[in-house]
C-alpha cells in the first residue's frame, strides 16, 4: 500500500537580529549592488509596489518574483513566480519579509515568512533549496552589515636599497 499524495501548503520562518540600522537592512533587500555582496548573484529590482524582484541565487537558479507590498523600513512581500524548472502549482509561494527596531537600540528585527509552497513530494527538494537558502542569505546580510567589507590599503612599494656597484 502506497502512502497517499500530500495536500495542502507548507512554510517556514526565519529571523535575523542584526545590529545595524533598519534603513540599512532595507537597503540590503532592495538594493541590486548590496544584494550581490550576501548573495553571490545578480540581482534586478524595480523597487515600488507592483515592481519585480529577480534574483540570481547562485545554486539555486533565477528566482522571479512580484512585489505585492513595499513599505519602506518595515514589510515586503514578494510573490513568486512560476517558471519552466517548477513543478505545477495550485498556489501562490510568497516571501514576506517584516523589519522591525528594538526599542533604544540599534538592533533591528529581520523576520521572513516563507508560505504557500506545496506539500507535495514533487515540491521537496525545491522547498529545502528555498529555506536553507533564505536561512543562508539571512546569515550573510547579518554578516555583511554588522561587519562591512573595508578598502584594501595600498601597500607602500618597497624601496631597495642600492646594490654597490649596481647602481647605475
Amino acid at each position: 500500500m502506497s502512502k497517499p499524495e500530500r495536500s495542502g501548503t507548507r512554510g517556514f520562518a526565519h529571523l535575523a537580529e542584526v545590529e545595524a540600522p533598519i534603513a540599512r537592512v532595507w537597503r540590503a533587500l532592495t538594493d541590486p549592488a548590496l544584494i550581490r555582496i550576501w548573495s553571490g548573484g545578480a540581482a534586478e529590482i524595480d523597487a515600488r509596489k507592483g515592481g519585480h524582484y529577480r534574483l540570481d541565487a547562485r545554486g539555486a537558479g533565477l528566482r522571479e518574483a512580484h512585489i505585492d507590498i513595499f513599505d519602506v523600513n518595515r514589510r515586503l512581500r514578494l510573490i513568486y513566480l512560476t517558471g519552466p524548472d517548477m513543478p505545477p502549482i495550485n498556489s501562490a509561494i510568497v516571501d514576506d519579509f517584516l523589519l522591525d527596531v528594538r526599542d533604544g537600540s540599534n538592533m533591528t528585527s529581520l523576520r521572513l515568512l516563507g508560505s504557500g509552497i506545496p506539500e507535495a513530494k514533487a515540491w521537496d527538494q525545491a522547498y529545502m533549496r528555498m529555506r536553507v537558502g533564505w536561512e543562508r542569505y539571512l546569515s550573510r546580510i547579518k554578516l555583511t552589515l554588522e561587519n562591512p567589507p573595508q578598502p584594501k590599503k595600498e601597500r607602500a612599494k618597497p624601496v631597495d636599497p642600492p646594490l654597490p656597484g649596481l647602481d647605475y
